[in-house]
């Protein structure tokens, strides 16, 4: 064995996502229970995730295309980010000014790809920020053919007593206002061909009792999606919803799982492991892409094997 030390924040890959032979039950190591402070980062993570920094391969399936991911800075932002510059995909990314350590790794790795990167630092339960987020990315980037509606906000607790207004609140903005102002502000500018993705959850079909407020706005987004969609349909502007089961990121870690709850998360799905972000990225890549010319007002659903209802 080599004496060299690993990086601590180098993505452990698990082999079927290395080219060994495909397992899909095969876990990560064990998850430390260490949590942070809200927002979270994945620099501190441990095992890190993997979003597909040194795992996702491009196919140029994207070439020619411009997408602002909301919440792009870690998890499934992060991976629909790496994704999309790796498919030929300029790239702007939404995120708390908090992130800005975990934004700037995202930025340098779209850029790496030879792809424009653009950094939009802002707290989106604001309206005025969340709409001047999507008139920089668009004068930025010159205009926009996807948008991904990504950024969540997640804090477990066990009873609807221990929810303060001040939270709750939060929460809605976050999950619900935000979506709907940048959407509203996108729209006058979308072209017949764009896509506008919405990353709903496990929790609109089956909520958990410990994420009543999350599990209220993730039904939310995931109506709002299906409704969107038959709105834009006869302007040729798609929407569609993806909705994870449970996925080992640090909106986990900051607050939207229990702390005894992080050392086995995810065992209780069929495959008996949480997802890694690299491997939601390819619905990403498909719903933004126009070989989904044909896929509108759907819910893509990757839980494990949990199902959605």
């Amino acid at each position: 064995m080599s004496g060299k030390q690993k990086d601590k924040t180098e993505p452990v890959i698990p082999p079927h996502r290395s080219g060994a032979i495909e397992d899909p039950r095969l876990p990560l190591n064990p998850y430390s229970d260490d949590q942070q402070p809200w927002p979270g980062l994945v620099e501190k993570m441990q095992p890190p995730p993997d979003h597909g920094e040194q795992s996702y391969k491009g196919r140029d399936r994207l070439t020619g295309k411009r997408a602002l991911i909301t919440g792009g800075d870690s998890g499934i932002g992060r991976a629909a980010a790496i994704a999309f510059a790796r498919e030929g995909c300029d790239v702007a990314i939404c995120y708390h000014p908090d992130e800005q350590s975990d934004a700037d790794r995202v930025i340098a790795l779209i850029e790496a790809e030879g792809r424009t990167a653009v950094a939009l630092p802002a707290d989106i339960r604001d309206e005025h920020a969340a709409r001047k987020v999507v008139d920089d990315a668009r004068r930025q980037l010159g205009g926009i053919e996807v948008l991904v509606l990504n950024a969540g906000r997640q804090q477990a607790q066990d009873s609807i007593a221990d929810i303060t207004s001040e939270a709750f609140d939060a929460t809605m903005k976050t999950n619900i206002y935000a979506p709907f102002w940048m959407a509203q502000q996108a729209l006058p500018h979308l072209q017949k061909g764009a896509s506008i993705i919405v990353t709903a959850s496990v929790n609109s079909y089956a909520p958990s009792g410990d994420l009543l407020d999350y599990a209220m706005t993730k039904a939310a987004d995931k109506a709002f999606a299906q409704a969107l969609a038959k709105q834009l349909a006869p302007r040729g502007i798609r929407v569609n919803a993806v909705a994870p089961g449970p996925f080992w990121t640090a909106l986990q870690v900051s607050g939207g799982q229990p702390r005894d709850a992080l050392k086995d998360f995810g065992a209780d799905t069929p495959l008996g492991r949480a997802g890694q972000p690299v491997e939601l990225a390819p619905i990403y890549v498909l719903l933004a892409s126009d070989e989904a010319s044909y896929i509108t007002g759907e819910v893509y659903a990757a839980t494990g094997g949990s199902g959605t209802g």
